[in-house]
């Protein structure tokens, strides 16, 4: 199964780890919720998927797809083709997304984070100047939209890829449901906070 999934080669390491990580557990239920939060051999990995979660949510993709519409409108593409171009901003994070599946294990998971939150901070921060800009010369709308397929790209190679199987990875096989359960409530009720305060920052 090891070789069918990863290819030929030598695979001993990770099937003793493996079978050592089973042997570990042998025989112990899967943990509760509770269990995971008061557990503290596992509380760095609880806050780091804590972290990692809250950044994807607050690095500012929802907003990004909210003025995405705008921002296209303001590019002079017109009503009727605006769909076409947010399938593309769509189609660019499956296909980034994808990308990272190749690149995570030569590159890292934590420099594809760090690489990608740095460049998805650097396109918010100039399409925040080429917003403020827009009326000012013709080709800055278009520059607009550049960054936002640039910040898209940016967020299915790092975040949008890498932490969804950060769990499997940090985490023994009785506590990973649960710790999928954390991930999804935490996820959910931030992005419910996030959409009752929004309005009002706007």
């Amino acid at each position: 199964a090891v070789k069918q999934l990863w290819g030929d080669g030598d695979h001993m390491a990770e099937i003793n780890d493996m079978l050592s990580e089973q042997k570990a557990i042998g025989g112990e239920k899967a943990k509760s919720v509770w269990d995971l939060l008061r557990d503290r051999a596992v509380r760095w990995q609880l806050i780091s998927l804590f972290l990692v979660v809250s950044c994807m949510q607050l690095i500012g993709v929802n907003v990004v797809y909210f003025y995405a519409y705008n921002i296209f409108t303001k590019a002079g593409i017109p009503p009727a083709q605006i769909h076409y171009v947010s399938l593309g901003v769509g189609t660019t994070e499956i296909l980034s997304t994808v990308l990272c599946g190749f690149l995570v294990e030569r590159a890292g998971r934590k420099t594809l984070l760090w690489k990608s939150y740095t460049v998805m901070a650097l396109a918010l921060g100039l399409l925040t100047v080429t917003l403020s800009l827009q009326d000012s010369f013709f080709w800055v709308p278009y520059c607009s939209v550049a960054l936002v397929f640039i910040f898209i790209m940016s967020f299915g190679i790092g975040p949008g890829g890498v932490v969804c199987p950060l769990i499997t990875e940090i985490f023994i096989q009785s506590y990973r449901p649960t710790a999928y359960v954390f991930n999804g409530v935490t996820n959910w009720i931030q992005l419910f906070i996030l959409g009752l305060v929004f309005p009002f920052i706007v």
